[in-house]
């Protein structure tokens, strides 16, 4: 059997690593390339698709191209262990292709443990999702074997490199025995996947019925004095569902065969998933839930002892997390959470000692990730509404009552009136996101609830905050509860919705509502009152806040305080100062980064360089997160310098008294900033402190890498996921 065939029988792509494509093998030897000579990803890419054009797997090159570079936008396609796997779907494309390149100085695609020199340039035609998943899951998996990279950094013939890629001898050039431990031959969930009783793979087959049915004899729990073999079934999904989630379902896979378990994985990718068969889930003894994002459909496996880790712990270490799953199995240790799952969507990537306010600002920022694209939606719908029709728009009346289409001050009352209802669900979405992320669906209900009350009794954000942390602490408090199985059944949908939205609503209207409502209205009488040097003092702290982590919780934190400010039907002046210096001061850090690129280019390395051409664009458009490449290199020079132009810009903000409606846009709503020609000068003054600061604090100890300049020091972050 073929190695394409393997994967169809287990319900992968046809288009697979090992196998071709009916135009053809997915790869030949002439895309290899093993001296690659590029020294930049874009440059790898190109060097890569030109041997695709040739080939006639590509009609336009550059077009190809700007697909790539659209897709490493939104996250780094490198892999730990030296992997780069650049991929995208493409109109011009016309068949699955993966050409392979070998660097000998190594090419940084942004993974945690540096440049890549094993370079895989994955293109499918646009639309054929399950061609270009089955690409990326295939060779994800053949990546997890030592065996596999050694012999391609190994092999000097570029047919037999294409061979070993397409899982075929590289002598013979023939497809491999079906009984060999090609990583592709990973059982994957199917309409009907592998029942218990028959082995995953080369595991052990445990006595079960014939035909395949799963074994009931056998308690689900082994007990502390047997040594039978487990049933393990497990879940891997990252946050795009494509390499990290097939990578950590291999580890888990030869992790459990080497400890003698059975194992069936259920792999959530981008594409969607098919679910574990119930009578799979019903038998298996123990659960593994490796993810960084939610698991989907989580109450199946209620009542079952979880083990609950973020992706990349099942990659790096398989074998403790299917020990942890014996201990537990052996314990009768069940899952807490109940019928919706064991663990929050924000607590998936948590260790098991996480403190308190490490989970509680994962709490928060789960909310706050939400609200943002209400916030960006309502926030620039009201921004054009006083652009085009002024400020006195507000008094219009509603368009349902009266609207003319060949008005402009119609159409700039509709954008208003639009823009206003979507801010009308900032908090109440704030409030059942935090909830949310601390008890899944079931906190929806009484989250939502909550922060609509806290709209009605003006409580503001800080009720909508307080109300989410309520609704998910009351629907945590239930879960807890021991209920006979046969009211499992109702709990997520009738007794935990009824009552956490009793308890909650109860609180909210006629205990803590009212003092919420009057610590808000003073907070906000505060602010209206400050001036003078306090202003100044207010705008030095909001500048430190957005520049301290670019992006994260602190930078969120401060935005999400200058939107409860604007949020208002009636903003004080204050408050929307605080929001023109919150996006001010936002802005600076990447352009800071940007110019000192260009002042000392020998400073930062050529991809530093690169990132500082964006980071121009990424600053203006109020972007923060354009400086994190920056500061992931090099943060003890980077994020200090970031701070001190933040802190300058937000000082000369507050006391120029620019204000701001808009709740984001950068340079492109500044015709709507009060005082718009200071309000430029302090974005200059903060964006050149910030390239001195870098450029002085670089020059005393370059940091390593920046000479020469083919270093690499480019990722933001180890990538969550392919």
């Amino acid at each position: 059997m073929s190695p394409t065939e393997r994967h169809h029988d287990h319900g992968e792509p046809a288009t697979a690593a090992g196998g071709g494509t009916t135009d053809g093998p997915l790869i030949t030897a002439d895309l290899v390339d093993l001296h690659l000579a590029a020294t930049t990803k874009d440059a790898a890419a190109r060097s890569l698709a030109e041997r695709m054009v040739a080939a006639g797997r590509v009609t336009d090159l550059d077009g190809f191209l700007a697909d790539v570079a659209a897709r490493e936008a939104q996250m780094p396609t490198g892999l730990d262990g030296g992997i780069g796997i650049p991929h995208c779907r493409s109109a011009h494309v016309t068949a699955p292709t993966l050409a392979f390149g070998r660097s000998a100085d190594g090419i940084d695609f942004g993974a945690a443990d540096g440049p890549a020199d094993l370079i895989f340039l994955i293109a499918a035609p646009s639309g054929a999702d399950d061609a270009h998943l089955g690409i990326l899951s295939a060779l994800a998996r053949d990546l997890m074997r030592q065996e596999f990279t050694t012999a391609l950094r190994e092999e000097n013939d570029s047919a037999r490199a294409a061979a070993l890629v397409r899982g075929e001898d590289p002598a013979a050039t023939e497809a491999r025995p079906a009984d060999t431990s090609r990583a592709t031959d990973t059982p994957q969930p199917t309409d009907t996947p592998q029942p218990t009783g028959v082995p995953a793979a080369d595991g052990p087959v445990t006595d079960g019925p014939a035909g395949g049915e799963p074994a009931a004899a056998e308690p689900a729990v082994p007990g502390t004095g047997g040594d039978r073999p487990l049933r393990l079934i497990a879940v891997t999904s990252c946050p795009t569902g494509i390499a990290h989630t097939y990578m950590a379902a291999e580890s888990l896979q030869q992790a459990a065969e080497a400890a003698g378990h059975e194992i069936v994985v259920e792999t959530q990718g981008s594409a969607g998933f098919k679910p574990l068969a119930p009578a799979v889930v019903a038998a298996a003894d123990a659960v593994i839930l490796a993810h960084d994002v939610e698991v989907r459909e989580k109450h199946r496996f209620a009542g079952k002892p979880v083990v609950d880790v973020g992706v990349k712990a099942a990659i790096n270490r398989p074998a403790e997390l299917v020990a942890e799953a014996r201990r537990k199995a052996e314990r009768g240790e069940i899952s807490a959470a109940g019928p919706a799952g064991s663990a929050a969507p924000m607590d998936a990537g948590s260790e098991a000692g996480d403190h308190l306010g490490v989970r509680l600002r994962k709490w928060l920022m789960s909310g706050v990730s939400y609200m943002v694209p209400f916030v960006a939606a309502g926030g620039l719908l009201i921004a054009l509404a006083f652009a085009i029709g002024g400020y006195e728009i507000t008094d219009a009346p509603s368009v349902i009552d009266q609207f003319t289409w060949t008005s402009t001050e119609s159409w700039a009352a509709l954008m208003f009136q639009v823009g206003g209802t979507a801010f009308d669900f900032l908090i109440p979405v704030l409030a059942g996101y935090i909830a949310y992320g601390m008890a899944d669906r079931p906190g929806l209900v009484p989250g939502f609830v909550g922060g609509a009350i806290a709209v009605t009794i003006e409580a503001g954000f800080l009720g909508g905050l307080i109300g989410g942390l309520l609704a998910g602490a009351v629907v945590m408090a239930i879960q807890r509860v021991r209920v006979p199985d046969v009211l499992r059944g109702i709990m997520p949908v009738v007794v935990i919705p009824l009552l956490s939205t009793a308890v909650v609503g109860a609180l909210m209207y006629v205990v803590i509502g009212q003092p919420i409502a009057a610590a808000q209205e003073g907070m906000t009488d505060w602010l209206s009152g400050l001036s003078g040097a306090n202003a100044v003092l207010l705008g030095v702290l909001l500048g430190l806040m957005m520049c301290f982590d670019l992006g994260g919780p602190v930078n969120k934190v401060a935005y999400a305080f200058a939107i409860g400010g604007i949020a208002a039907s009636s903003p004080s002046q204050a408050s929307l100062e605080i929001m023109a210096t919150v996006m001010a001061a936002g802005m600076v850090p990447p352009l800071g980064m940007a110019l000192a690129t260009v002042v000392r280019k020998r400073l930062f390395t050529a991809s530093e360089r690169e990132n500082g051409k964006a980071a121009w664009v990424l600053g203006a458009s109020f972007i923060t997160e354009g400086a994190i490449p920056f500061a992931a290199a090099d943060p003890l020079r980077v994020i200090p310098a970031s701070m001190a132009g933040g802190a300058v810009t937000g000082a000369l903000t507050m006391s120029f008294g620019s204000t701001l409606r808009a709740p984001h846009g950068g340079m492109f709503v500044v015709p709507l900033i009060g005082s718009p020609f200071l309000y430029l000068v302090a974005i200059v003054a903060g964006t050149l402190v910030t390239a001195a600061i870098t450029v002085v604090l670089k020059g005393l100890r370059p940091a390593p890498g920046a000479v020469p300049a083919t270093a690499a020091a480019e990722p933001a972050k180890a990538p969550a996921g392919v």
